[in-house]
């Protein structure tokens, strides 16, 4: 697939990417969020912080409807810390 310039940074539009390329993208971009942050010029950090941010809004948009986990929610992490803990 050829790479575009998409809102100014380099790499391949993320609506053109399939769904297994885009996963696969999300799953790469989010392993090295790490070391970016920590290793990272403040362009890489800047660049990699805006192609993780469109590639995150494209799977949004294809996933409307995903699921989400009770736990991940405001509710949910307020009736984790309120339960009493079975130690």
């Amino acid at each position: 697939m050829k790479e575009t310039e998409h809102h100014g940074h380099q790499g391949v539009d993320p609506a053109r990417l399939g769904e297994q390329d885009l996963l696969r993208e999300l799953e790469s971009i989010h392993r090295s969020r790490h070391d970016t942050l920590l290793y990272g010029s403040e362009a890489a950090f800047a660049a990699h912080d805006v192609r993780m941010k469109d590639l995150e809004a494209e799977y949004l948009r294809r996933h409307p409807e995903r699921p989400v986990a009770s736990g991940r929610t405001r509710e949910g992490a307020r009736s984790r810390h309120s339960s009493p803990r079975a130690d």
